[in-house]
């Protein structure tokens, strides 16, 4: 049974990659609002704002820029499972022997490396900019394990939105929050900087914990709770949108 999932998976998400191939214009929109954003900050505000760290302010705020390339993403996922769904695919897979759930974690597995692929075009512009980092394999390998998990916590939030949707536009739309959560974190300054209500809220938020941990990983220094609080807002997360999204599924299907 476990070989019959994997292998359905497997097919399945050759396809949905395949139409990310004949269509590349997905990932460069994805990756041209994150880029944006590193010039305007860098090259525009940068100079205007004191992080207090002492480093170059692009190795400060890349770690919130690389969040905001996921949110990015993710929406497309929505979308194309909007799609799959009005298309009436999902009728067609009903009608074959093949593994329910691997119809979902297809969509999954290739937000998962649609959104990586972005990523690493935004860092290799950042490296274009002058970020740099002595990171060790090991801390690299963390931070896309990191990178990973939100992704795949964001992209199950996107699957309950492309099961529920009844517009194209509102499959998609859901993301805007999540792009503009990072705003409202250390990703950009320091939270002591805020008022005292907003810096409470930055503090408490799933992003804060997340870009302190990468951040911290990129310059080599200890990561302390940052890191355990970030694993567990992931895990949180991703666990209650895979529950919700299985369950939505369940009745669309049913």
């Amino acid at each position: 049974m476990t070989t019959h999932v994997l292998g359905d998976t497997g097919v399945l998400t050759g396809r949905s990659l395949r139409h990310i191939l004949r269509s590349p214009d997905t990932i460069i929109t994805t990756a041209v609002t994150p880029i944006a954003l590193m010039l305007l900050f860098v090259y525009v505000l940068g100079g205007a704002i004191n992080t207090g760290s002492g480093g170059s302010y692009i190795n400060y705020m890349l770690p919130g820029i690389l969040l905001i390339t996921i949110a990015s993403g993710i929406a497309y996922t929505a979308y194309r499972l909007f799609l799959d769904m009005q298309g009436g695919i999902f009728e067609r897979f009903q009608s074959m022997p093949i593994a329910r759930s691997s119809v979902l974690w297809a969509h999954v597995l290739t937000s998962v490396v649609s959104n990586l692929v972005s990523v690493a075009l935004v860092v290799g512009v950042a490296l274009l900019m002058g970020f740099r980092t002595g990171a060790s394999v090991g801390a690299w390998l963390a931070v896309a394990g990191i990178l990973v998990l939100f992704t795949l916590a964001l992209t199950w939030l996107a699957v309950i939105a492309g099961l529920s949707a009844k517009t194209v536009d509102g499959a998609s739309a859901f993301s805007y929050p999540l792009i503009f959560l990072p705003f409202i974190s250390s990703a950009f300054v320091p939270t002591g900087t805020m008022p005292g209500p907003v810096a409470w809220f930055a503090e408490n938020q799933p992003v804060t914990s997340i870009v302190n941990s990468i951040r911290a990983l990129f310059a080599q220094q200890p990561v302390g709770n940052d890191l355990w609080i970030a694993l567990a807002w992931c895990l949180g997360l991703l666990g209650l949108a895979y529950a919700l999204a299985a369950s939505a599924y369940r009745r669309k299907v049913s």
